[in-house]
């Protein structure tokens, strides 16, 4: 799977975690370079508290764009820190 905005891939992996709907990418397919850290939060009732990265691109900003578990409760342990998307970021096999 690829996770691509702006013409640029994101992340790149055959291992994601699909859950509800949404492909998770391990941290090491990750490219960080594109990735700044947002004080966002959000809150799923059993995965726990997310956190969100800004997306930069080529200029561009794609606010919270992406989100991941840091410290996520027991139910949600095998996909801590994994990478999912939103807001356009287009993810195909």
């Amino acid at each position: 799977m690829k996770a691509i905005w702006n013409d640029q891939v994101l992340a790149e992996s055959d291992q994601t975690i699909v859950i509800e709907g949404n492909h998770y990418f391990p941290p090491d397919s990750v490219k960080w370079e594109f990735f700044e850290k947002s004080d966002t939060h959000s809150v799923c009732p059993w995965k726990g508290q997310a956190s969100y990265h800004h997306v930069m691109v080529n200029g561009q900003n794609n606010p919270d764009a992406a989100w991941y578990y840091p410290d996520p409760k027991e139910a949600a342990k095998g996909f801590k820190d994994y990478i999912a998307f939103w807001k356009g970021v287009e993810v195909v096999a």
